[in-house]
Parts: structure tokens; sequence; C-alpha cells
């Protein structure tokens, strides 16, 4: 545990600091070593030994984690570095690579103002390098570079002193070519990553060694003198003069930015408030004695104290006991009941969080992922968090033993609480609880917890995909009557275009927004002027637009017409799957003047059928998910690798070769990949190395969208021939 001077006393009062405060998160592909470098660099801070650092995964407390060798949740810890003769407190999150749990890497990026991008040095930068790259960049956290496994160039690929060099700056020019690529303004203004700058770092995580230019003149150890140790196999002599914790910690320190630096800037992109507010001017301020503006990013379940809310303290202070309010929830106040920060699995508790730290509270009981926390009654909330990839899969869930329901609805809303990119519905008809997920691993995880952690016996089905709907066509002036037939609405329905679906995804358009900046930078995107001011709802990629002019009542009937739309939204007509890419324009609307003829059970079915029967009408049609494949092979396997993919619905549109291997690149729908693990081992003779990475929504080839609606309805139990726009239109 956490000895001498290293104490957790020494960490509360560094907690006060927010100049000696570093928030960092581990971000790299699947397998480059993320968790054994964590271990070293806690172990570096004496909070577990050096003999079990790389070895214990103190970060993966997780059975699962520590069965599959893989991180799943994202896991905090604050440790103590010295360096030029100071403390600082580094708190640090070590996150998942797998692309199912890509979520957690979002969440995790909130939290912290920089991040360690690891990449090993033998595979290079891979799909989920650029990936969590992208992330980072997106909320203005800062990367620097840790080059693993250099010891592998060395004693596996057997290249000279020179060749070595070589790659090793051909992954930091590939590096700085994504952070160009991705945000050049950054690039531009330092985050460009240079070895003599002291921005990169190189070592082995496993052996507990590293070096950076900074260190080597410190320390006097060289390229030649690691070539050399390494090709002797004396790591023991690297780790003790060279050592892993303190040239990674030294970088961290210097280059990466506290909280009082990095939350001007990161507020601006993060948060659309008022910036001359109380709560915007502390914010900016990084200000402990302003109003508390926290942003939860995690949820867990203690056995013994309920729900802990994670998250970044932005501005304030909290301490147990006080009242706070969650935005968008019921306004009520939520006493917190606990207020500590995380050490791996172990949570401490202490008196008092000031802004800029990473605080771990309990007693926020109407909190969820995303949620933002104040001690002011309004605010206006953080920017939601914008997840890379989306759910794509879903199986049924049942508890095997009726008894077990209400506990199983109670655990599926604590996991739905705790993992935001899972979708949790019941499907009406045959009552089963459907789980989406980010693939068969993600969702194979969260059955295996329910079972195992939260003590529920269920039966699973096999997973399915998930489809979504859209139109392919315009449709103008569809009229919804309501029951009674004395309210009328006019839509009229088209494919949203691809620039703004864009600026939605990338959360540069939003409902959180002042409306006169979503409008200018919608009609920037060549949206009509009149339009892009009288936008009044965003619901995933889907936007209604109120086009009327001078109708009475509209008012007070607009949330019952934006609740249908939601509905109609939440399953299309043909099959019953969520809806994207839709523009909805409300052209027209005739109201009843006796309020109690246009309450929630005329306005909403109404809405609802003219919805759906106009997308119909528009040509709807359904969109399903696509995975970008990369396999890596032996020359020789080249065909078994392409012929994988293209038996499978699938393009292959990239070859490169590097030695003797060829990474073939392409794209396959998600239905036609079930059991692909299986075959394309077997294909290849078990030499394949693979992974896959979601690419979007593609639509169904026309001859093939009859059968799979057919399917889908069978299986949802609706009705199995076409769906009419009779059927929802009111004739």
């Amino acid at each position: 545990m956490v000895r001498g001077k290293k104490s957790i006393e020494r960490v509360t009062e560094l907690m006060k600091d927010p100049k000696h405060i570093r928030n960092i998160g581990i971000v790299a592909h699947i397998d480059h070593g993320k968790t054994t470098l964590s271990d070293n660099l806690l172990s570096g801070a004496g909070i577990i030994s050096e003999e079990l650092a790389g070895k214990q995964l103190f970060m993966d407390s997780d059975a699962e984690e520590q069965a599959r060798g893989i991180t799943i949740d994202a896991s905090n810890v604050s440790m103590v570095h010295e360096y030029d003769g100071q403390d600082y407190l580094v708190n640090m999150i070590d996150t998942p690579g797998h692309v199912d749990f890509g979520g957690d890497v979002t969440r995790a990026m909130r939290a912290v103002d920089g991040a360690v991008v690891l990449v090993d040095a033998v595979e290079g930068t891979m799909p989920q390098t650029e990936t969590v790259l992208r992330q980072a960049l997106k909320e203005q956290v800062r990367p620097v570079l840790f080059i693993n496994k250099v010891d592998r160039l060395i004693n596996e690929l057997k290249v000279d002193d020179q060749e070595m060099q070589i790659r090793l700056g051909k992954v930091i020019d590939k590096v700085n070519k994504l952070i160009k690529g991705m945000n050049e303004e950054a690039y531009n203004n330092g985050w460009k990553l240079d070895a003599s700058k002291g921005t990169v770092a190189f070592g082995s995580a496993l052996y507990n060694w590293a070096v950076s230019v900074p260190f080597m003149q410190k320390s006097g150890i060289s390229f030649k003198v690691v070539y050399e140790k390494c090709r002797a196999g004396d790591m023991k002599y690297l780790a003790k003069n060279s050592p892993l914790s303190e040239v990674v910690l030294d970088m961290v320190v210097r280059h990466l930015p506290n909280p009082l630096d990095a939350q001007p800037r990161r507020v601006n992109v993060i948060w659309h408030g008022d910036k001359e507010s109380k709560e915007g001017k502390s914010m900016l301020a990084c200000d402990p004695n302003g109003p508390v503006a926290m942003m939860v990013t995690d949820i867990s379940f203690d056995p013994h104290a309920g729900e802990v809310a994670t998250g970044r303290l932005f501005s304030g202070s909290l301490k147990r006991g006080d009242g706070l309010y969650i935005m968008g929830a019921a306004k009520k106040e939520n006493r917190l009941q606990q207020v500590g920060i995380f050490m791996g699995p172990k949570r401490v508790e202490v008196d008092e969080i000031v802004a800029g730290n990473i605080a771990a509270v309990t007693g926020l009981k109407d909190a969820i992922v995303g949620s933002t926390v104040s001690s002011l009654m309004e605010m206006t909330p953080f920017e939601s968090l914008k997840h890379y990839s989306e759910p794509v899969m879903t199986v049924a869930v049942e508890a095997k033993n009726m008894k077990d329901l209400p506990k199983l609805v109670e655990v599926l809303r604590q996991v739905a609480k705790e993992d935001p990119t899972l979708n949790i519905s019941i499907n009406e008809e045959t009552g089963e609880h459907l789980i989406a997920g980010m693939g068969e691993l993600h969702l194979e995880i969260i059955t295996g917890r329910i079972k195992r952690d939260k003590g529920v016996e269920i039966i699973t089905s096999p997973p399915i995909v998930v489809y979504r709907e859209t139109v392919t066509g315009v449709v103008e002036n569809v009229e919804g009557k309501s029951p009674n037939r004395h309210n009328r609405f006019y839509f009229t329905l088209s494919p949203l275009p691809d620039e703004i679906v864009a600026l939605i995804k990338a959360g540069e358009v939003t409902m959180n927004q002042q409306a006169l900046e979503r409008r200018d930078v919608l009609i920037k995107a060549g949206m009509d002027k009149d339009e892009a001011k009288s936008v009044k709802d965003i619901k995933g990629t889907c936007m209604l637009i109120d086009m009327t002019k001078g109708i009475q009542y509209l008012n007070e009937t607009m949330e019952l017409i934006i609740e249908g739309i939601h509905e109609a939204l939440a399953g299309g007509p043909l099959a019953d799957e969520p809806v994207q890419n839709l523009k909805m324009v409300l052209t027209d609307v005739k109201l009843h003047e006796d309020a109690i003829h246009r309450g929630p059970a005329q306005v909403i079915p109404a809405v609802r059928g003219a919805i759906k029967g106009g997308m119909l009408l528009a040509g709807d049609s359904l969109l399903e998910p696509v995975q970008k494949i990369q396999i890596t092979v032996p020359m020789d396997q080249m065909g078994a690798a392409t012929s994988q993919i293209q038996g499978r619905r699938g393009q292959v549109f990239d070859m490169e070769s590097l030695g003797d291997t060829i990474t073939v690149a392409g794209k396959a729908p998600v239905a036609e990949l079930f059991g692909f693990a299986g075959d394309i081992r077997s294909a290849t003779e078990g030499r394949a190395m693979w992974n896959t990475e979601f690419a979007g929504f593609e639509l169904v080839p026309n001859n093939m969208v009859k059968e799979v609606v057919v399917g889908i309805r069978k299986r949802k139990g609706l009705k199995e021939q076409m769906p009419q726009p009779n059927d929802y239109l009111a004739v």
C-alpha cells in the first residue's frame, strides 16, 4: 500500500493546489501494454511492490479482466511524483483498448487534460490508436507519446542500432501525421510530438525501463547503451538506471498541462454556456470558491455505499453534506454522503475536493453518466458525450426463474447507468429485455457480469444485429389527424444532409447551444436561414424544424408534438428499428381551441402516425451497421484473408506489405461477421492478427430489404407483411 511521505495525507495536501495536479489518461490499441505501464508507474510511486509490477495488473481489478488479460473498465488512481524537488499529484485513468469498450475512453477523456498515447514499437499505430487519439484531440486533451516494447524490435526483429532509431522515428512521424490531420491548429501550437523536446519516451513496460532525450542527458544512458543492454538481456541494468516511472512521469509533469492551464481551453469546447456568467468565469479560472460544476464520467456500484459517481470537478469544491442539483433531473437537492478519490479498486474518503480534481462521491441518486452536477439550480449542461461507436448488436435476456424478474429489472437499470454505451429496452410483445451493445465481446462481458456479480441467473438469446431506418426520398405535407379529427399536423420529410449529420455527430450542433450560435453553424453548412433559426428539436441525427407562422396554441402543444416525434423515431414503420438522418419540417397545424380536445391522447398519435406514414411515402429503407476490418497475415495466407472479407458481402480497399507480412484492409456488414474469429483462425492456420472498428451505417442492398425486414418483423412478433402508409395515416 501507499507508504511514507507518499501517503494519502500527501495526496490530499496536493489536491488543494491545482498548479501541482496532472489529470492524465493512458490510451492505446488493445495489447499495446497500457495496464503493464500503469502498474510500473504505480510501483514507482510506491503504491504496489516492484516485484509485482507488470504482473499484478492492479488497475484490472475485475476477475473477468484478469482472466481475459484485457482491460474492460477504465479505472482511476492518484499518486505522487517528485520532479525538480517538488511533489506533484498525478490522477491517472487506465482505459480499455478493445474497440467494444471505446465508450470508456470517451468518458475518461472528458475527465483528464493530458493523455499518454502508447504505441507498440513493432506493430506501430493501429486503427484503435487512431480512434483514441481522435477522442483525445476532440476533447482538447494534450497527447505525449510512449513507444513501448522497444526490446522486441531488438531481440525479435534483430534490427541494428541505426535501423532501430529509423523505425522509432517512423512511429513518431505517423502519430504526428494523425495529430496534424485531426487538429492542425493544436499541432501548430506546440502539440507536435518531438523526441528532442522530451514529448516522446521509449521503453519496455514489461521490463520496467524507459528513456527520453532529457533523461538520456541526465543519466548518460543513450540509445547505444539501450541497444547493447537489450542484446545482452540485461534489462535489470536499464530498469535500475533508467526506471520507467521516473521517465514517463517526468514527461507528464513537464509537458502535460495542469487544470489552471487546461480549463480555459477545454471549457470553451465542452461547455456552450455564457462565459461571462458566474459559473462560466469560475470554470475558466478553475476557482475552488465558485459554484460547483462537475461532469459525471463514470458510475459504479459499491455493495456498502451504493452508487458512486466519479467525475471531473471544473469549479467549486465538494464536502460531505453539500446539497447539489443535477441538470435535467427533477429540481430536488441531492445530498453528498461521502466524498473521496479512487486508488485503483479502493475508494478513499477525504474531507474536501477542490476544482481541478477527479472526485468520487456518493449521494447523487439521480445522476447518470454525462450528468452535469451543480450547486446552482439552473446551469447550462456540459456538452453530452459523443461516443465514436454505436450499439450494433442486441441480445434478448430473461430471468431463468420468474421470481428473479424484479431483481433483473433493477440490475438492468444499474447496468445501463454503469455503461451508457448500452441500450436497454423491453420488447412489449414478448416481454423480453433487449440489451444492445458494441459487439459480441461487449455483450458477452455484460451478460456474464449480470450472472456473476449481480447474482441473477439469466437466459440469453444468440446476438442479433441492430439496424436503422431512414428515408431515401422527399414527401411533402403529409397529414396526421388526431383520433377525434379536431387536430391536424402537416409535415414535409426528407433525408437530413450529410454535412449536418456530421455536425450533429461531432457535437457542433446541439440543443444546448445558444440559438444564434446554432443558426450560424447551420447556415455555414448550407441550410436555409429561416430553417436554421427554427430548429425545435434534435434527436440522435434527426431534426425537427417548425416553419409554421402565427398558429394559436402551438407553443403549448409543441412539447406533445416533440413527444410524438420521439415515439416515431424510437422505432420506424418498416421494422421498428431506430430512425436516423431524418429532416422533419412542420409546415402547418390546425388545433382545436379547447385545450381538452388537444391533449396527449390526441396530439401524440397524430404526430407519430404522420411521421411513420410519411416515412413509408418518402421511401423508407434499412441501414445496416458496417465494420472496418484489418487483417495482418504472412504473405502466403493473403488469399485466405481476402476471401474471408469478400465472402461476407465485404469489400477489400487496401493492401500493404511490411517485411514478410501483408495487411489487408476492408469492410463488411456486421450481420455477416458472426463467427468471423473462428473462421479466420482456421482459414489462416491461426496465423492471422485482426481487428475491427465501427464504420457507420450503410443502406441494405435493395434486393435484400424485403427479406431482412420480414425476418425482423417475425422476430419481433409484428405482422409479417410489409407495412403500408395507410396503416399509419388516418383516412
